[in-house]
């Protein structure tokens, strides 16, 4: 088995450091575009879900306007 010298053990572990330094900041850097994703998708979803009320409102409107009685409503002024 090969012993490194004080200076090449050095010059490994400097290439290790530099290493974990790029991935770390390559995962904070996915972590944040994973963030602001996220946040995109939940205003979106907040933006679909006051759309999606406001449709089942006038829908019910639209229901109840084609299936009122008749008798419910006040004769034409003309009578």
């Amino acid at each position: 088995m090969h012993e490194f010298s004080p200076n090449e053990r050095e010059q490994a572990l400097e290439a290790r450091l530099v290493e974990l330094e790029m991935r770390v900041s390559f995962q904070e850097q996915a972590l944040a575009e994973m963030s602001e994703a996220l946040a995109d998708a939940r205003m979106q979803g907040s933006r679909n879900a006051d759309l999606l009320r406001h449709l089942l409102d006038d829908l019910g409107k639209v229901r109840t306007a084609l299936y009122a009685d008749a008798a419910d409503e006040p004769p034409p002024p003309h009578y």
